[in-house]
């Protein structure tokens, strides 16, 4: 009897050994598979241009938004000028990076590029507000963000790289210029990115339509619209709610220029994307950050033509903050550009960040550079 007894307790120490031994083995497994999920970005380093460069008899500033040919080993970085210190246009960059120091040269500008509106010729001032560009194999698409003030519709076209329309995207009517809808002044389309599988291209509103909520306060963010196309059809097929992040703030005085916005996306797939969010306040300065967005267990709000109190009972899209500029020994200008860019000599994806200076003697068009296992 007492053998049965020492035999059965045996079992019973072995068993739980050996469960010990597989919870622990799991947990490991479940450390490791999420520590290797978690991005790692890493900051390598910054070049700044003076307001007031000037380039093939233009001025260089207003880089709103940037976008890499890993073909050509380019970049194309769309200025915001309104076709008012020259017409609209995007540059051409050279980003070295294969060097062990980012140094001033490694960002060079090598051509200026005019856009040409539906009938061939030139935008004139004030009709266009260029903020979002992404390439799509041998075009470009590009959003205008519009003029509320002066009833000018925002669009996203697609050009040619040498800057020829080829056609326009249909614009959902929640979104034009009414009455008492649409896009807010200056808080539009600011940005562009198409998947790498070429089947979707996304943008999102900076801040609330007028009809969907308020825009960003230090107290609660503004719930933008992130906008599908499905490009084989060159139509709107969804949207999803996304909420920015409240201003960052010490106060709430309203006599003073504040706002936090979504001015950047890059598609990581068809569900997946990064969020860059500009926060500016007197107080502050430009906070930026950056954060990985999932759309898979998001509504689809395409027939939701006015918000207010309704997001409350929508699922949004899901976001989880990858990197806080600030946190970087570093003083951040007005950053509104993102985008891939080549492969750094270790094998790992480097990530570009570009700023628009306003054409503003006080800032500076500066180009940020990182590294990532994205």
């Amino acid at each position: 009897m007492n053998n049965q007894k020492n035999k059965r307790y045996k079992y019973l120490i072995f068993t739980l050994v050996t469960c010990l031994v597989i919870l622990v083995t799991i947990a490991i497994v479940v450390k490791s598979m999420t520590q290797a999920s978690i991005p790692q970005i890493t900051f390598l380093g910054e070049v700044n241009f003076l307001t007031g460069l000037k380039f093939k008899n233009t001025e260089v500033g207003g880089l709103s938004g940037i976008t890499y040919n890993p073909d050509k080993e380019i970049y194309y970085a769309i200025s915001d000028d309104r076709s008012s210190k020259a017409a609209a246009r995007f540059y051409t960059l050279k980003i070295d990076l294969n060097t062990d120091k980012i140094l001033e040269e490694a960002v060079t500008f090598i051509d200026v590029t005019t856009l040409l509106n539906e009938i061939g010729q030139p935008f004139p001032p004030l009709s266009i507000d260029p903020e979002g560009i992404t390439l799509n194999r041998e075009s470009l698409f590009i959003s205008s963000e519009g003029d509320r003030k002066r009833q000018i519709q925002p669009f996203i076209r697609e050009f040619s790289l040498i800057g020829k329309q080829l056609q326009s995207l249909p614009i959902p009517d929640k979104f034009l210029i009414q009455a008492n809808s649409g896009i807010r002044n200056n808080l539009a389309l600011e940005n562009l990115t198409i998947t790498p599988s070429k089947k979707y291209l996304f943008t999102a509103t900076e801040n609330a339509l007028i009809q969907d909520g308020t825009e960003a306060n230090i107290y609660t963010g503004s719930p933008c619209r992130i906008l599908q196309y499905d490009l084989i059809k060159g139509e709107p097929e969804k949207e999803f709610l996304y909420m920015t992040e409240p201003i960052t703030a010490t106060s709430n005085n309203l006599g003073n220029f504040q706002t936090n916005g979504l001015v950047e996306l890059i598609a990581l797939d068809d569900t997946h994307l990064l969020s860059l969010e500009r926060s500016f306040s007197l107080e502050t300065g430009n906070i930026i950050k950056l954060f990985q967005v999932d759309l898979s267990n998001a509504d689809n709000i395409q027939h939701i033509n006015r918000l207010n109190t309704q997001f409350t009972h929508i699922s949004p899209a899901q976001k989880e903050l990858l990197l806080d500029l600030s946190n970087l020994e570093l003083i951040s200008d007005n950053i509104e550009g993102m985008t891939f860019g080549s492969r750094l000599a270790d094998g790992r994806q480097s990530l570009i960040l570009v700023s628009d200076n306003n054409f503003n003697p006080l800032q500076s068009t500066q180009v940020l550079i990182f590294s990532t296992n994205l």
